[in-house]
């Protein structure tokens, strides 16, 4: 049930870990004297560009020894101690990175094979050096950022992941009060959500304040740097234009009044005539009520990987074989689910919090998605396999469709899975949006004021209805929302939402494709995947035949409330 990190080393405690830090002096060392080689020598840029592989490659090693290590005990002491050697020890590459990067700035072509292959990465870093404050300022920001903005983002882990929460004469943790929305009786659904709801008074203002920390320090920041604001240098980071996230949420905000017709039918379904409660946001409907264990959730996610590439089903059962995931919940366990693609080994880890629901084996799929993206990836260069948000979301959303649909075809009850389907739908398209838009208000008014917890509640029950809207019952909202949802607390990755997003979507063009073409779409598929390192979201998706304005977004929706219209026909 626990992944396996002996790949990386035995303990904290090991030879090879402590050799490994002595090389990681050794390579800061040689990357802080090559200054004395910034000159227009491309010789030069490429003997630089090997040793930032090399030193890149050992920075992978250490750093997810401590940080997966972490992400299943958030106190653990070791850890803790090696991420904060590793981090202190980067802060002194900071001034160097800088000039490095208007070093590389200054030249104007890219000759040699070897610079022509990371073509892409080099002419994106002349394009992002005007970003950058004065080396000896950038070092100063990464020393102080360690017991400043990165402190906070660690607490936000701690904090939540350590929650008791009191339900029934029980303490349990976050991860698993939440897993209870999914509950069949309508009874622990509501109490699991009133439980939930209660614990958060425990942490709401130490979170409060970590939220504002992190939120004005961006905004100064991004400010300073030359950003017009965090969602700028979100879009710049993620390599697409705002004008194709308007095209999206302009599709999307068309679409809003049926996912909403969708939320009233299953209101009242389950006897609610005011809009939908968020506790049952996740109620199933229907007889649908399977309950899978590991062994079963994994056969059935081989079964349909096999069914899309041989090459799918060959990963995700190399992945069980080799223990790349991290399955059930327990206390000091961070909570949901994320892959880390290893480029160094070609490999990826996977964490997820597996109570058995069907749902449960979808972001299995989801999960192993994102490691079938690292696998098309793990050839190219180290430099060209940083893919960003926008298309990160893509092959986990194809490989949950993958199943999803095949598991529908096979079934003649289909009322349960559609609507599992549309439970997916609501929360990528409806949550992701309110979730953005509190973001975003968030962001604005940090700007001219501290926001505590009741602001931050009322500003995410704003977001909620103004998603939502008549759709939900205003009485049962979730106002702390703020608080699970760990991608808030990241000084250096805003607005990680809106991505999930766009994957759905370009998944749900994709997945139209591969129906109409058939195995012939898998190799584009994959090289669509390779390629998305080494272009612009915009290119990436032009290479598989997308062009990613208003008419594309609503095409790709139409796909969801066509099942929307079927759920309302069925019941």
């Amino acid at each position: 049930m626990n992944w396996d990190l002996s790949i990386f080393y035995d303990s904290f405690q090991s030879t090879e870990l402590q050799a490994d830090l002595k090389t990681l002096d050794d390579y800061i060392s040689k990357l802080n004297n090559f200054e004395a080689k910034f000159d227009n020598n491309q010789e030069h840029l490429e003997e630089f560009l090997k040793l930032t592989i090399d030193y890149t490659n050992l920075v992978i090693k250490i750093s997810a020894f401590g940080q997966l290590t972490l992400a299943t005990d958030t106190s653990n002491t070791d850890a803790l101690n090696l991420m904060s050697d590793v981090s202190k020890k980067l802060t002194q590459l900071a001034a160097l990175k800088v000039k490095a990067d208007k070093w590389i700035a200054s030249f104007e072509s890219f000759d040699t094979e070897f610079l022509q292959k990371h073509k892409f990465y080099l002419e994106e870093i002349k394009k992002n050096s005007a970003y950058y404050l004065a080396p000896e300022i950038e070092e100063i920001l990464s020393k102080v950022n360690q017991d400043g903005l990165h402190a906070f983002e660690r607490q936000h882990g701690l904090l939540t992941s350590s929650l008791d929460v009191d339900y029934k004469g029980d303490v349990i943790t976050l991860s698993e009060i939440r897993n209870l929305a999914y509950d069949k009786d309508p009874e622990v659904r509501k109490s699991a959500y009133e439980a939930e709801l209660a614990s958060y008074k425990k942490i709401e203002k130490p979170i409060a304040i970590t939220l504002n920390s992190i939120k004005g320090y961006v905004n100064t920041i991004t400010k300073l740097k030359g950003y017009d604001s965090a969602l700028g240098k979100t879009l710049v980071d993620s390599r697409v234009n705002k004008e194709t996230l308007d095209a999206m949420y302009e599709a999307i905000d068309e679409v809003l009044p049926t996912f909403r017709k969708y939320m009233r039918r299953k209101a009242e379904m389950l006897g609610h005539m005011n809009g939908l409660p968020f506790y049952e946001m996740f109620a199933p409907i229907g007889d649908e009520d399977q309950q899978f264990s590991v062994e079963e959730a994994q056969k059935m996610v081989l079964e349909n990987f096999g069914s899309f590439s041989p090459d799918m089903k060959a990963m995700a059962q190399r992945s069980f074989d080799e223990n790349w995931i991290d399955y059930a919940p327990k206390k000091g366990k961070r909570g949901g689910a994320f892959c880390r693609n290893l480029h160094p080994n070609k490999q990826s880890r996977i964490l997820l919090n597996f109570t058995g629901s069907f749902d449960n084996v979808l972001t299995m799929a989801h999960e192993l998605g994102h490691a079938y993206h690292g696998e098309q990836i793990f050839g190219e260069s180290l430099l060209n396999a940083r893919y960003t948000m926008p298309v990160a979301e893509t092959a986990s959303i194809m490989a949950e469709t993958i199943v999803m649909n095949n598991t529908l075809k096979a079934t003649e009850n289909k009322l349960p899975l559609i609507e599992a389907q549309l439970q997916d739908g609501l929360q990528i398209i409806v949550d992701i949006y309110s979730r953005y838009l509190f973001e975003e208000s968030v962001f604005n008014l940090r700007e001219t004021e501290v926001l505590n917890e009741n602001k931050l509640c009322d500003l995410m029950r704003d977001a909620q209805m103004r998603t939502y809207g008549d759709g939900m019952d205003p009485e049962f909202m979730h106002p702390y929302m703020w608080i699970p949802k760990g991608h808030y607390y990241s000084g250096g990755l805003s607005f990680y939402n809106f991505p999930y997003s766009f994957g759905l979507l370009i998944a749900k063009g994709l997945y139209a494709q591969y129906v109409a073409e058939g195995e012939a779409f898998v190799p584009k598929f994959r090289d669509f995947l390779r390629v998305t390192g080494q272009m612009t979201v915009e290119e990436a998706a032009a290479t598989i035949g997308i062009t990613l304005d208003k008419k594309f977004w609503s095409e790709s929706l139409k796909v969801i409330t066509d099942q929307v219209e079927e759920f309302l026909e069925l019941t």
